[in-house]
Parts: C-alpha cells; sequence; structure tokens
C-alpha cells in the first residue's frame, strides 16, 4: 500500500494507480505471476511439445488467450495401441474428494431439546429448535469419532440400518410450515394437477390429443417479489398471486397459456395465444420413446439390421434433434412450414449399456413426431459396429483386480450438526440467505440471494434470479449422419427433465440435504423428482485468508482461517453427457459457478483400426478400434439477474491499459494502469474475456463506500473460456450466435430468460439472446441481467474413454468495493487442535474395504 492525502475517492483527479482502501491509504495496482518449472517425463525422457509439433523453442511460447488449442506434452517414441503419441495435456482441472456422514430428519414439534447418549460409543442424538414459534425443530444423530475407531463404524452401520424407521416417522410428522407458498417456489403437485385440469377445460383449446410440453411458474412482477422477500415479518407478506405459464401441443400447433393456480380447487385459464413463429418445444419423454419404437416395424431398417448381422432385440435407436439448416416443408397454403421432426441414431447394445460407444453408422430415420411416423429412411454405407469388450463401465462388470489409483477411506464428521437450515426452499448458512427452486427447462434456479453484512447490521442483496439457461453441443463432423448433431440440451430436452435422483454418499457427500422436484409429464400430470438437488457444506482443507510477518527481529506472527463453502448441486444426464451444476457460496461474499462434465463420449463407427491409416481429416480421435470420438464444443450459458445492493446496477470494464513512464526521475519504461468503461448500451457489454486484458464489474452506482468507491461484484474468469470459431453464417452459429462471446449484459426483461429463444428446437436465430442485444438498448443504472458462457473445445482422447473422467470450467462473481473492509477479519480463529473433540476429522482406513 502507498500512503496519500487522499481521503474519499472524489478527491482523485489524475491516476493514482491504484483504489483508495481507507482514509490516506492506496492500494497499488500490480501482477501475480507464479511461474512453475516442472520437467514432465511423460512415459520416458525425450519428449515434444504439440501445438503443432513444435521444432525450437520459440516455436513453443504460447499465450493461451491468443487462439484456442489442445497444448501437449507427448512421448513421440511411445504409443497406445490405436497408434497415438502418449501425452499430458496442459489444462484446468480440480478434484474435490470427501465423505460426511450424517444422518438428519425434521421434527414438527415446538421446544425439542435433549441429548442421549449411549455408553461409551459415544452415540448422541442433539436437536435444537429454529424459530421461537416452532416452525421447525431439527433432530440431529451424529457419532463422533472414538478413539478406537472400530467403534466409530460400529456405531455407523448402527444408525444407518435405523434409516427406515427414521424415514418412516419423517413421513408421519411432517406438515405444512406455512398457509401459503414463497411466490418464487416451484408449483406444487397439486397446483400441477389444477393446472392440468384447467387447460383440458378450457375451451380455448379444443384440438385433441392434447400434450404437455412445459408447464412452469410464471412469476409475479418483480418489485411485487422483492416488496415480499423485504417484508420484515411473515404478517406483514401478503400472498401473491400464483400463475403457470404452460406450452401444449394440439392440432399441430404449439399453444401458450398462463393458467391462474391461486386458489388450486378453482384454477382459471387466464391467456392463450398460438405461437406461429419458428421452433417448437421440449419434447416430451413419452414421445421420444414412441419415436424409438418405430424402426422395428419398418421394412427397410430390419432389413439392415439383418444384413449387418445384428440381433434386433440389441438395438435400440434414440432421438437426436436436427437443429436447423435453413430447410422447411411446402404448407397446404403454397407457403413454408417447418415439419416436427427428429432422427432417430441406432445403437447396439448387446453385452454392455455403454451404447454410445457402438454405432450403427450410415443409417438414417427421420420421425414426424405430429404424425408419430417414419417419413424417410436411408441406409448410407455400412462400417464395423465396434466391439463390446472394454466399454462397460458397471461394477459388476469391472471386475477385480482393481488396478486403479485408490485412496484411503475418509470420515468427516460435524460433531455440532449441520451449519445450514432449510425452511421450505429457503436456505440459511453463515451470511448466506437465498432460494432454491426447480424448472424442467432450466432444473435448478437460485433466487434472492444476499448477505448479512455485519457492519451494516443489515442483509445486502447481490442476486434477484440465475439459472443455465442452455447448454450448446455443437458437433465437428459435416457427414451426412453427424452435421445436424448441433444440440440444444435445456431448450430440446429439459435440463430438469434429464435430472435424475443423486446417489448419496457418491453424487453428494453424506452430510447433504435433498431436495425433490415435480415436473409435467405428457399428459399433465405431475412426475416425482427424488432427491434432484442437494445442498451440503464443504470442508476442502482450503484457506480464507492467511499471512505470516517474519518482519520483526524479535517474534514471528501468523495468523490463519479456515475456508468452508455451501454447495448447492445438480446433476444432469442429457443422453450420453452428465454435468455437474455446483453453485458454491463463500462466507467472503463470493458466489462461484462449477461446470463438471463427465458421462460418455458419443462416437462415429470407422473402418480405422490404428491412428496410421488416418491420412485425412478423420473429424476426430481414434479412441478403440471402429471408434471415432468426434470433435466436439460444449458452451453452458448462465442467466444471472444480479442485483447488486438494489436493482439498479451498471457493467464497467476496467481495462488494463499500457502506459508510457514520461517521469524522468526514475528509469522505469512503463507500467500498466485502469481505464475505466461504463456500458451505456448492449453493444459495450459484449465481451469476449480472450481478447483484452480487464476487470468486469457489476456496480451499484448509487451506493458507495465510506472512501467514495461504487460497491460492486467483479465478474472473476476462471477456466473453460472458449469462443465458438464456427463461420458466421454457419445455421447452427446462427441458431447460438451469442456463442462467440463469454459475456453480454441486457435489461431485465421477465420474458428475455431463454438464450435459444423460447423455442429452442428447430429454432432459426430470429429469438434469443443475440437478437434482443442485438436493439442495443440502454443498461447504465439499470435494472440489468449478466449472461455468461462457460466454453470449452472438447478434443477427445483415449483417456476419455469409455467413460471421462471429470473436467472442470468456471467462473465466480466477487465482492469488488462492496464490504468496508474484508468481511471475514472477525471470523472467529480456530480452535487448538489440542481442543478439539475427536469428532472433527475422523479417519476410518481399512473399515470400509
Amino acid at each position: 500500500m502507498k500512503g496519500t492525502n487522499y481521503t474519499h475517492a472524489d478527491q482523485i483527479r489524475q491516476d493514482a494507480h491504484g483504489t483508495l482502501l481507507a482514509e490516506n491509504t492506496l492500494g497499488l495496482y500490480h501482477d501475480h505471476y507464479i511461474t512453475y518449472h516442472v520437467d514432465l517425463d511423460v512415459d520416458g525422457t525425450n519428449n515434444s511439445f504439440v501445438k503443432n509439433v513444435a521444432e525450437t523453442e520459440a516455436d513453443a511460447r504460447v499465450d493461451v488467450n491468443a487462439a484456442p488449442a489442445d497444448l501437449l506434452i507427448v512421448n513421440p517414441n511411445k504409443k497406445t495401441r490405436m497408434g497415438y503419441e502418449v501425452g499430458n495435456m496442459c489444462s484446468l482441472c480440480s478434484i474435490f474428494c470427501r465423505i460426511r456422514i450424517r444422518i438428519r430428519f425434521v421434527w414438527w414439534f415446538k421446544h425439542i431439546s435433549f441429548i442421549l447418549l449411549l455408553g461409551k460409543k459415544e452415540l448422541y442424538f442433539y436437536s435444537y429448535v429454529l424459530r421461537a414459534s416452532g416452525l421447525i425443530g431439527q433432530l440431529y444423530c451424529s457419532v463422533p469419532c472414538a478413539r478406537d475407531e472400530r467403534q466409530v463404524v460400529v456405531a455407523c452401520c448402527s444408525l444407518l440400518a435405523m434409516f427406515p424407521l427414521i424415514l418412516a416417522v419423517l413421513s408421519t410428522l411432517t406438515t405444512a410450515a406455512s398457509t401459503h407458498p414463497h411466490p418464487l417456489d416451484p408449483l406444487t403437485p397439486a397446483e400441477l394437477i389444477a393446472v392440468r385440469a384447467a387447460v383440458l377445460a378450457s375451451p380455448l383449446v379444443r384440438a385433441r390429443p392434447l400434450t404437455f410440453h412445459y408447464v412452469g411458474l410464471d412469476e409475479p412482477d418483480k418489485t411485487d417479489v422483492l416488496s415480499y422477500a423485504e417484508a420484515r415479518s411473515s404478517s406483514s407478506r401478503a400472498a401473491l398471486p400464483r400463475r403457470a405459464f404452460v406450452i401444449t401441443r394440439a392440432g399441430g400447433q404449439s399453444h401458450e397459456l398462463r393458467v391462474d393456480i391461486t386458489d388450486a380447487n378453482a384454477a382459471t385459464v387466464l391467456s392463450h395465444s398460438v405461437h406461429h413463429g419458428a421452433g417448437f418445444p421440449i419434447h416430451t419423454s413419452e414421445e421420444q420413446f414412441a419415436a424409438e419404437a418405430l424402426p422395428f416395424r419398418h421394412a427397410p431398417f430390419v432389413e439392415s439390421m439383418r444384413r449387418r448381422g445384428l440381433d434386433m432385440d440389441d438395438v435400440l435407436c434414440p432421438v437426436s434433434t436436427v437443429g436447423w439448416f435453413g430447410d422447411t416443408g411446402p404448407s397446404e397454403s403454397g407457403g413454408k412450414v417447418q415439419k416436427r421432426v427428429v432422427k432417430l441414431v441406432c445403437f447396439v447394445a448387446g453385452a454392455t449399456p455403454n451404447f454410445y460407444a457402438r454405432p450403427v453408422e450410415g443409417v438414417t430415420l427421420v420421425v414426424d413426431l405430429d404424425r408419430m411416423a417414419i417419413v424417410e429412411y436411408r441406409d448410407r454405407v455400412v462400417y464395423p459396429v465396434p466391439k463390446a469388450e472394454g466399454t462397460d463401465y458397471r461394477t459388476a462388470k469391472v471386475e477385480p483386480p482393481y488396478t486403479g489409483p485408490t485412496a484411503a477411506p475418509g470420515v468427516v464428521l460435524q460433531p455440532e450438526g449441520r451449519g445450514f437450515h432449510i425452511d421450505g426452499h429457503l436456505v440459511r448458512w453463515a451470511n448466506w440467505e437465498f432460494h432454491v427452486g426447480f424448472d424442467m427447462r432450466a432444473g435448478i434456479v437460485i433466487s434472492l440471494a444476499s448477505i448479512h453484512d455485519a457492519e451494516a447490521g443489515a442483509r445486502r442483496r447481490v442476486l434477484y434470479r440465475g439459472f443455465v439457461s442452455e447448454i450448446f453441443v455443437p458437433y465437428m463432423d459435416p457427414a451426412e449422419e453427424w452435421y445436424d448433431r448441433t444440440f440444444m440440451d435445456a431448450g430440446e430436452y429439459g435440463l430438469g427433465v434429464t435430472t435424475f435422483p443423486l446417489q448419496p454418499g457418491a453424487d453428494c457427500p453424506a452430510n447433504a440435504a435433498y431436495l425433490d422436484g415435480y415436473y409435467t409429464g405428457q399428459d399433465g400430470k405431475p412426475v416425482e423428482n427424488k432427491n434432484m438437488i442437494c445442498v451440503f457444506e464443504r470442508y476442502a482443507g482450503d484457506i480464507a485468508w492467511r499471512h505470516t510477518e517474519a518482519g520483526f527481529a524479535d517474534r514471528l506472527i501468523t495468523e490463519t482461517r479456515p475456508d468452508a463453502s455451501l454447495v448447492a448441486r445438480m446433476v444432469v444426464s442429457s443422453g450420453n453427457y452428465d454435468y455437474i451444476l455446483d453453485w458454491e457460496f463463500k462466507p467472503c461474499g463470493s458466489i462461484k459457478f462449477v461446470v463438471s462434465m463427465t458421462g460418455l463420449l458419443e462416437v462415429k463407427g470407422t473402418d480405422y483400426t490404428h491412428a496410421d491409416q488416418i491420412k485425412q481429416d478423420a473429424h476426430g480421435t481414434l479412441l478403440a478400434e471402429n471408434t471415432i470420438g468426434v470433435y466436439h464444443d460444449h458452451y453452458v450459458t448462465y442467466y444471472l439477474d444480479l442485483d447488486v445492493d438494489g436493482t439498479n446496477n451498471s457493467f464497467v470494464k476496467n481495462v488494463i491499459t499500457t502506459k508510457r513512464n514520461t517521469n524522468t526521475n526514475t528509469p522505469r519504461k512503463s507500467y500498466w494502469t485502469v481505464r475505466r468503461e461504463v456500458a451505456e448500451t448492449e453493444a459495450d457489454a459484449q465481451v469476449d474475456v480472450n481478447v483484452a486484458a480487464a476487470d468486469l464489474l457489476i456496480v451499484n452506482p448509487n451506493k458507495k463506500t465510506r472512501m467514495g468507491n461504487e460497491v460492486g461484484y467483479r465478474v472473476a474468469v476462471g477456466g473453460a473460456t472458449a469462443a465458438s470459431v464456427l463461420d458466421d453464417d454457419d445455421y447452427p452459429q446462427r441458431r447460438a450466435s451469442y456463442s462467440k462471446k463469454q459475456v453480454w449484459v441486457t435489461p431485465y426483461k421477465r420474458d428475455e430468460k431463454w438464450a435459444t429463444g423460447l423455442y429452442a428446437d428447430q429454432s432459426t436465430g430470429d429469438d434469443g439472446l443475440a437478437v434482443w442485444s442485438g436493439r442495443n438498448r440502454g443498461i447504465r443504472n439499470e435494472d440489468i441481467v449478466l449472461w455468461y458462457t462457460v466454453g470449452i473445445h472438447h478434443i477427445p482422447c483415449q483417456d476419455d474413454f469409455p467413460i471421462m473422467p471429470k473436467v472442470n470450467g468456471w467462473f465466480e462473481v466477487r465482492p469488488t468495493n462492496f464490504f468496508e473492509q474484508n468481511p471475514l477479519l472477525k471470523t472467529r480463529p480456530p480452535r487448538p487442535e489440542s481442543d478439539l473433540p475427536t469428532s472433527v476429522n475422523c479417519s476410518c482406513a481399512g473399515y470400509f474395504s
């Protein structure tokens, strides 16, 4: 820091080379460059560096922000069976591994507080009251770590055996915690049933059959929700109207309806319209399964399978969306009309559940979903079906000996119980409070995230509403069977629909709590989705802040604080890929958004059995004999309606600018400073984070710190910043033109939620984020929405096969001049290790093997 005469930011009229942190105190701009010396010997001493193969040192100097590339260290003297040089990729990844044991259930009484000790095993029950009014009490069952580790295992097993009894007690004791739902709560089963009844009874849609493709909460006006949330007591909160937004298909048309369900016993259709533009709604699971059954009654397909020597009982043909490539069919009136069609992509399962690894290449089936009939069939070319051997990932089939790396098992316990509380859909933890919702298109929805500022003695808003708006996955093979594989997982299939039950202890640690969800089936009836979201505290051994001061001759000063975070997690299994979506809340005020990809590669059949046979672009990597992993991208786009300490915000780019030193009194030649650019319109806020160095901020120009700095949040860019490199006139790029840049900012409009438009299936690019932003509306000191895309260019490798290890991408929003000082400064220091109960960290290695 630098001393200065300044006591307020308004006094600064020239470049101060830093930020005023306190009176007479400047924090100077600076860089941190941490350079590692890593002598990689990849399967041997002699290696090469690959972008294209580097011949000299000059060839291997890389600015990773300048151009998309995989960077590899390979051993040209060692090859896999497929003929590829063995190597290591330079990439960003993180691994979190932990186990926690907790059993929790909810007890619906007023004041409960007791402890039951069970002998030397120190098994105890602990409960406490969340509210004196007695809405919810929680009965906790925890197992401290005994001196004899074997006792812990016995106690844990005893508790797990009680779990069915606990569930039975829970089911008999739960009752409604409030008389009316939170205005942002997802629709309940009763409400979904009421919506169905109202729509089917309405004279506005007479055609039959009628199928339901989307039913979700029609959000109340934002101002009304904020008034509700900021009311001082529940008695002063008036219940807001409950409404649903519905998309159905009937008579070959897409119908939009709004239904009032404030009184679920008297639901009423408020409005109805027919969608006449391009695109179609989400595909239902029922129609996908119906389409998949058609080929087996189609004689040409049966003959094709017979010619290949395939057993029809082993063949399956899941639905694949077709995108849009400028094609429409003729209508009866002589104009052009889109047909609601899909392709069926066929595979052979047989002895493996990994049917994606065994494609029936060369076969094309097109199904008209409205007619539920095959309208096009072609068998263009025959390639060998890859063998099943080595593709099964199930535990029962991956037989011993287990030669993979295995860490010693461990158990982490929380002797004082969970640190977070869930009241309906409201989550409270440390200084955070937020609402967790669910939508059949977006999946997990986080709303009304606010943080308690201890110094101000008030709760301050950060995020009004956020969710994943779209996952765009275009494949890079222009072949007839592959060119149209340009998936939009949210808009075509629904992230909430493709979310399946999380596995306790594996998908989420043992201290997690779970939330269920409901969405609508094709018939309009509610479908239960158990354990779709988990919430848990993460203790990864990280440090929140620390410093060791060795500048005093007579003493050494060390202060450190451990870090923790609260994670809300959902896993989407969209076809072959699994996306682990984490919202990580930190006590310092940050929210980290982590996208982790795993699952199965979608592969292409080929004649190749060794890489040396490939003489032209194969559009992928040979993973196994007759198996090409096709190049593709992943673009995960977040919608974040940030309300930083209030509704009206601005988007600021602090551009890093190099300056020549004109001060002849010092020998320094150059330095960098910050050029502050406040975005006036949407065009000013479209950013490719790889092009120019800049701090990206959402600030509240109407709120300032005592030093005069605008309060704000910084967008901290992590790994996975790929942007699309497709040509602008290519059809997939026109449909997802926003993927050229990671950051967009738009003014808040309640209906502008889906980056690819409301009707993503076969969309033509005439609706969605880029179109809205093209209006170039004003965004300075307005209610604005941040859109951020996590992007990955995926070049498959053999290590991804048959099932891919997790790969991470992330970004973060961090407080920037939001607090007067570090909000963790007064965090209680950790207790000395000698004073800790034995239950804090318990290693139970050997007893779970």
